[in-house]
């Protein structure tokens, strides 16, 4: 392969992550994909010569930087709403994003479980994740659905949910759905496999 065409496909490489940051939900995820695509494309364009392309990508690559760093310091402002599962609003969201609480959640049917713990999580009005539960006098919380909406998907959702039970006086989280995609989530938050195949995690204030 000659010269010529290594430059090519770092050209390529750059345009396909600058377009497939396009498609990320997450905020975060967009910035981090796009500023390296912007400065993969930027290398290629001084490659080729291409110096007003260059100026360009190094100006997004530079926006990039400057909006991860405001994202990465903004604390985020989360409130806790007590309500029903039958709640309009959340019957709402449930529907809204029924195909992708499907996804993290298959075995998830409203109608087939009866929680008595029903949490909407809103941050600046938005509505960024719904937590239903069924409680038990020990202080255990048998999580049937700990569900972020794809923008807050960065698990700041459930660190602030789980400190928010923890003052609420719960001991224990305890999920023993099938679920393979909320494993990683689940192991990021320090839950713990059991023998059993339950997931445990231990509340702290």
């Amino acid at each position: 392969m000659d010269g010529i065409n290594v430059v090519e496909l770092i050209g390529y490489f750059g345009s396909a992550l600058v377009l497939v940051s396009m498609l990320m939900t997450s905020v975060i995820r967009l910035r981090i994909i796009n500023l390296i695509g912007s400065v993969i494309f930027a290398a290629y364009a001084l490659m080729i010569r291409s110096y007003p392309t260059a100026v360009m990508n190094i100006c997004l690559a530079g926006i990039n930087v400057y909006h991860l760093v405001r994202l990465l310091r903004e604390q985020k402002q989360y409130d806790t709403i007590k309500t029903e599962p039958w709640d309009g609003y959340i019957s709402y969201l449930l529907e809204r994003y029924a195909e992708d609480i499907h996804a993290w959640f298959p075995e998830f049917d409203l109608h087939r479980i009866d929680p008595d713990l029903s949490l909407l999580v809103c941050c600046d009005s938005n509505p960024a994740g719904v937590f239903l539960g069924r409680t038990h006098a020990d202080g255990t919380v048998e999580v049937m659905l700990d569900y972020a909406t794809p923008i807050y998907r960065d698990t700041s959702v459930g660190r602030y949910l789980n400190g928010q039970l923890a003052w609420q006086g719960y001991k224990t989280l305890t999920f023993k759905g099938n679920a393979p995609k909320h494993t990683a989530y689940m192991e990021k938050m320090g839950y713990e496999k059991q023998a059993d195949g339950a997931y445990v995690l231990k509340l702290r204030k």
